[in-house]
């Protein structure tokens, strides 16, 4: 679990949160309660994808290190802007795991995989994704 620096910014009701180490990984919702989960979940995915792509992942400030930045400062002095320190699973290493699955779903599954160039747990992986991705959206 890593603590990251997350922007809280509000105009007309509405919440917004960007984060300076990970630039692009934006999102909204209609309050504060519904952004920090919504924000978790999309700094996840965000830092997913950069891993993908074989993007190296920014070292995570912490606040007093981004204080230093002229950039950051102006940031937060901004009206409605508020700081606030994120707890999120970021992207680590691959463990493995024992799962059960009806037979007939796995043979489909290795099928669906091997048409698509995937490993099982590939295409797993992605499916979870793609789930998880979808809830979060909810």
């Amino acid at each position: 679990m890593a603590q990251v620096v997350m922007l809280i910014h509000e105009e007309n009701g509405a919440f917004g949160a960007s984060f300076p180490d990970f630039p692009g990984a934006t999102t909204v919702a209609d309050s504060l309660d519904a952004l920090i989960p919504k924000a978790a979940e999309m700094l996840a995915f965000h830092v997913s994808g950069m891993v993908e792509d074989g993007e190296p992942i920014p070292a995570v400030r912490t606040p007093g290190r981004l204080h230093e930045d002229p950039e950051f400062r102006e940031e937060v002095a901004r009206p409605g802007a508020m700081l606030w320190l994120l707890e999120v699973d970021l992207p680590g290493k691959s463990v493995r795991v024992n799962i059960t699955l009806e037979e007939g779903i796995l043979k489909r599954i290795d099928r669906a995989a091997r048409a698509a160039g995937e490993t099982r747990s590939g295409f797993l992986a992605a499916a979870a994704k793609e789930r998880l991705r979808a809830s979060a959206e909810a």
